[in-house]
């Protein structure tokens, strides 16, 4: 299974408090910035720029709760960076697994 890799996907989900974030947002089924900075090391500023950052790749989406905006993972598009995780895990295994069996030749070669 090929998946196309979304290279702002991939970054929005590579730093660790925004992944913290979402396991916070997937645990509680959802929060606002403030929620999420009383469980997080960072202000609640940092966390709402981490939303902005996940909003812009449709990871979590926002409605208006009061005077906040309360945030929820897209599902859809958490299992598509899974997919894609998935994806880039298999062929890097494939490689590894070629690269394994040329080394192998290579030190067969060598003691005979």
């Amino acid at each position: 299974m090929s998946v196309a890799v979304d290279d702002e996907l991939w970054s929005a989900v590579g730093d660790p408090t925004r992944r913290r974030m979402l396991d916070l947002l997937l645990a509680d089924g959802g929060g606002t910035a403030t929620t999420l900075s009383e469980q997080l090391p960072v202000t609640r500023q940092a966390v709402a720029k981490h939303l902005g950052v996940l909003g812009r790749v449709g990871l979590v989406h926002g409605t208006p709760s009061g005077r906040e905006r309360r945030y929820e993972v897209d599902e859809a598009q958490l299992a598509r960076a899974v997919a894609q995780l998935s994806s880039v895990g298999a062929t890097w295994d494939a490689r590894l697994r070629r690269i394994k069996r040329i080394a192998e030749a290579i030190q067969r070669g060598q003691q005979g």
